[in-house]
């Protein structure tokens, strides 16, 4: 095999492994970003009216961005198994990085779909808020049961990570 072709073929693993953990880190905080703007234009609609109710919807702007979160802590989670991280380098075959390509895409998704409609969800809390100040106990539970499935594809992406042998 061509020196030059070998070289790139021993990459393509670590590389694999590099997009699967950005894509992980960058499209669930894409989701997050635009959730977090969907329930920012709702927060400052009502704060014109009423500029107390400033804390009540900062928590209920702060929800969709934890997707975003979790996209970053199994980005890390990726290029450890990779042994991107320090320590001692770890050879990653081609298949190897497509499975942490291939972990790395529930949390992808799925925080970024639930990010967005978390984001709804908490705008219309927060005019629920708006009105009824003394029903935010509820206004965090409908958004939060949103959360549920971006918790979910975290799971399942730190599972298939664990699934992946490397070394």
């Amino acid at each position: 095999m061509n020196p030059i072709i070998e070289a790139m073929v021993s990459q393509l693993g670590p590389v694999l492994a590099m997009f699967g953990a950005a894509l992980a880190a960058g499209v669930a905080g894409c989701g997050s970003a635009k959730g977090i703007g969907i329930a920012n234009e709702a927060a400052a609609g009502i704060m014109t009216e009423d500029p107390k109710k400033f804390g009540l919807a900062l928590i209920l702007v702060a929800l969709p961005g934890t997707q975003g979160i979790y996209g970053l802590l199994t980005a890390f989670f990726a290029i450890q198994k990779a042994g991107l991280l320090g320590g001692a380098p770890v050879a990653v075959s081609v298949w190897q990085g497509l499975g942490i390509f291939a972990a790395c895409m529930p949390i992808a998704l799925a925080g970024y779909i639930s990010a967005i409609f978390q984001g709804k969800s908490s705008a219309a809390t927060i005019l629920m808020i708006s009105k009824r100040p003394e029903e935010i106990g509820k206004a965090v539970i409908l958004p939060a049961m949103v959360e549920t499935y971006a918790v979910l594809a975290l799971l399942m992406s730190i599972i298939l990570l664990n699934s992946v042998k490397v070394g």
